[in-house]
């Protein structure tokens, strides 16, 4: 464990900005993006193209693209439900694409108007696209810990979506407690599922918070040897889905739990929590993370 490495994958531009009552411009968004790089942040999922009509919150895609510093050796995702979106990515000049496939039927009629076999044909044509565009692709199983239509969500229905992104050849398979009802034992028999079906594809996981089990989540999975993690500064972010959802796991606790239990992560934490700040006077609310609330520990050494 000691000396080994953790990438956060920060999602507050993105999956932290969705849900939130206050819409920010993408001049907000892009500010903020820089905020996150300069706090150490060198995965972030920048923008999600979908349909401004239904996500207010993700308009102006292309103008957050087109205003981020691409020199800082940071890779920039957007996340996409469709061709359409995935071409609006790839002429956006996305590092990586991230595309979507429930694991529930109920889930993806309601988020994307198609089954999930029907979406797996539609990831199947992003994939293809995308890779012939020189551009990587995360393929990430949504609910794939429960559903808010379908309640639990077997093993088998999460293997399926996996299968296909493996076939496809990912280059990152990704596994999202989309409303949060996650336990460690279910993070356990995921990871054993997806590591038989694709050995050499990196995994990584989406944690949400909203049943406080986010973070024992996120434990077992660096104990999985997950190396790989998504987080949002401040804790921001829920699904619509999920009325009652309290947000991502936030990036500032991921990290100190990460770094006291020995690894690295590059990130400044006292830098995260300065940006979780600044971005929730935006959202005119208290960022829902615990380490801004109860400070820096070990303490800096100038405030002793």
């Amino acid at each position: 464990m000691a000396g080994q490495s953790l990438t956060i994958l920060e999602v507050c531009p993105r999956d932290g900005l969705q849900n939130e009552r206050i819409p920010l411009a993408p001049d907000d968004r892009i500010d903020l993006i820089n905020r996150l790089v300069g706090a150490g942040a060198r995965r972030i999922e920048a923008v999600s193209f979908v349909n401004p009509k239904f996500v207010p919150q993700m308009a102006g895609a292309e103008e957050v693209m087109a205003g981020l510093d691409r020199g800082a050796g940071v890779s920039y995702s957007g996340l996409v439900l469709n061709r359409r979106g995935n071409e609006r990515a790839l002429s956006s000049g996305v590092d990586e694409v991230n595309v979507v496939v429930p694991s529930t039927d109920g889930m993806s009629r309601a988020n994307q108007n198609i089954d999930v076999n029907g979406m797996l044909q539609v990831a199947r044509e992003i994939i293809f696209e995308a890779h012939s565009a020189g551009v990587p692709v995360t393929g990430t199983a949504a609910v794939a810990f429960g559903c808010p239509f379908e309640g639990e969500v077997s093993v088998e229905m999460v293997r399926a979506v996996v299968r296909v992104f493996a076939d496809a050849g990912v280059q990152e398979i990704a596994i999202a407690d989309t409303i949060g009802v996650g336990v460690p034992a279910q993070v356990r028999i995921l990871t054993q599922m997806v590591h038989e079906i694709a050995p050499d594809t990196p995994l990584r996981f989406h944690f949400h918070n909203t049943r406080n089990t986010g973070y024992a989540n996120a434990a077992a999975a660096l104990d999985e040897g997950v190396r790989v993690l998504d987080a949002a500064a401040g804790g921001f972010g829920g699904c619509p889905f999920s009325p009652a959802a309290t947000g991502n796991i936030a990036t500032e606790d991921l990290d100190f739990l990460a770094v006291r239990s020995g690894y690295s992560t590059g990130m400044k934490r006292d830098g995260i929590v300065a940006v979780a700040q600044w971005v929730g006077e935006l959202l005119e609310r208290t960022p829902p993370a615990m380490v801004g609330r109860a400070g820096i520990f070990p303490p800096p050494a100038d405030s002793e």
